[in-house]
């Protein structure tokens, strides 16, 4: 998944509201989200090359989600799946911050990515590389309420599809009191991609990255494969729905589920 823009603990109606992409080579085997029958109480697409997933929920309220990190370092060939790190938090029972410090003893395991994951104690956030020139990752984190933007940098990189999934977010809160799917899906709907000026600045100049400026992604071989928008309420009840597209940009199946303890 490469974009995920999510309020937290901000309106009291909706503690959790996310709208998130997943971009991926369309060869890639994915199958849809739904309940898994192994384990019937989560909800998630699934890696069919690997197994793992990249965002999924329980109907015990936790919630996780993963991005890679932009690294243009050729990496070993023998990393772990970064797939399995939102699968294993949710199949599990560990409290988010004793997760993340088991994750963060490993980290090096795998290549470059941002974990986000949370339950009805607090959200928490986590990436594999620093923000200085130290290797040693920060330590997890404890978001505190407000607006956040993910892709594949840290956490609020001010990319252009970042800032403007926030900014999109902002406005509705503050001009809706019920949120529908639909005004989430809306804010990673963009398909116009970033000045290449702007770009350059931000050191992204390959063709990849500018197809990737957009907030949805449409080519033959690589682009936006589903979009999944989540709310929990302040009941606990969570509102689950994906769509798929194939490589022209166009919906090729729907799931939509309530779940949780409302």
């Amino acid at each position: 998944m490469c974009l995920l823009i999510f309020a937290h603990r901000l309106s009291p109606r909706y503690p959790l509201l996310v709208a998130a992409n997943r971009d991926e080579f369309h060869q890639r085997p994915t199958r849809p989200s739904r309940f898994w029958s192994e384990h019937p109480l989560l909800i998630a697409g699934k890696d069919e090359e690997l197994g793992g997933t990249w965002m999924g929920a329980t109907k015990e309220g936790r919630f996780a989600a993963v991005t890679n990190f932009r690294d243009p370092q050729p990496l070993p060939s023998n990393m772990r799946s970064r797939g399995e790190l939102p699968l294993d938090f949710l199949k599990g029972q560990l409290s988010p911050d004793k997760y993340l410090n088991k994750v963060s003893e490993r980290a090096e395991q795998y290549a470059g990515f941002n974990l986000l994951i949370g339950d009805s104690r607090g959200l928490w956030y986590f990436c594999n590389r620093s923000r200085t020139e130290s290797y040693t990752p920060d330590a997890p984190r404890k978001l505190q309420p407000g607006i956040y933007g993910l892709s594949n940098a840290h956490l609020d990189t001010p990319w252009p599809k970042v800032a403007l999934g926030k900014e999109k977010l902002e406005q509705l809160l503050a001009q809706s009191d019920g949120i529908e799917h639909e005004q989430l899906q809306s804010l990673v709907s963009d398909q116009s991609r970033a000045p290449r000026t702007q770009l350059e600045q931000l050191g992204m100049s390959t063709p990849i990255e500018q197809l990737a400026s957009a907030q949805f992604i449409q080519s033959e071989t690589y682009g936006t494969r589903s979009t999944t928008t989540l709310w929990c309420d302040a009941q606990g009840k969570m509102s689950w729905k994906e769509l798929s597209y194939d490589s022209q940009g166009l919906n090729t199946g729907t799931v939509q589920e309530d779940f949780g303890k409302g």
